[in-house]
């Protein structure tokens, strides 16, 4: 799920320990809503499961508002792998520390995880057991990750200032317009697989989500690259 503002120059005032600081800690509070908010939804719901959801997708929107507006000028408020390879891929992060992001969101991840847990007295150790298997699920990680990438892109190229406020609404939409409800990130995925609550998702399930999203960064990189440097129409040439 994310991200802020182009990477450079705003982040350069920033070292790389603060920047991978604030991708753990984002990427941790970001899993602490998700799962919190999913726990949280499915014991007041009675067992209303769209009740449930849509507690788990407002916070969860909400959140991430509030989560890349902060982190974002620290470092740039990806917290998911599928953001961080779309900016390798358009050079906008160097390799080294594109992978030392992807490190510390899965790690942030997971304690984020555990953190819920302990807020919710859950046994820390989980393991899901929530199969979302399928072409379908699939192919909605696939939608929901190249749209979430063709948002940010589109942003950045447009409205930079809008980036928190677009993804999260994307995030929210997403969430009910995607058989998958929307994970749209591997580190979150990874994450989930660890929780056998509401958000939880088996490790037998996560290697087809993840493919799906990563396929669907690698997408958005090319299409809406291409969409979004084309010249000014004022500066193309016409003929009859």
């Amino acid at each position: 799920m994310t991200a802020q503002a182009s990477l450079e120059p705003p982040l350069q005032s920033f070292d790389r320990g603060r920047r991978l600081a604030a991708e753990g800690l984002g990427t941790a509070l970001l899993l602490m809503i998700v799962i919190g908010s999913g726990i949280m939804g499915e014991r007041l719901a009675g067992g209303n499961a769209a009740i449930a959801l849509l507690g788990n997708t407002l916070a969860t929107g909400a959140g991430l508002v509030v989560l890349i507006t902060i982190f974002g000028p620290l470092s740039g408020a990806h917290f998911n792998p599928a953001v961080t390879l779309a900016f390798a891929l358009r050079g906008e992060i160097a390799w080294p520390l594109a992978g030392a992001y992807v490190a510390v969101q899965i790690f942030g991840g997971v304690a984020g995880v555990w953190a819920a847990h302990a807020m919710f007295a859950e046994p820390i150790l989980q393991v899901s057991t929530k199969l979302r298997d399928g072409p379908s699920q699939g192919f909605s990680e696939f939608v929901a990750t190249f749209g979430l990438i063709g948002t940010i892109i589109g942003c950045l190229r447009f409205r930079a200032e809008a980036t928190p406020w677009m993804v999260g609404l994307y995030i929210t939409s997403a969430y009910w317009f995607t058989a998958s409800t929307s994970f749209a990130n591997p580190a979150v995925t990874v994450a989930r697989s660890l929780s056998d609550t509401f958000a939880g998702i088996a490790p037998t399930s996560a290697p087809l989500f993840i493919t799906a999203q990563l396929l669907g960064a690698g997408a958005a990189v090319i299409v809406f690259g291409w969409l979004v440097n084309a010249p000014p129409a004022s500066a193309q040439t016409t003929t009859d």
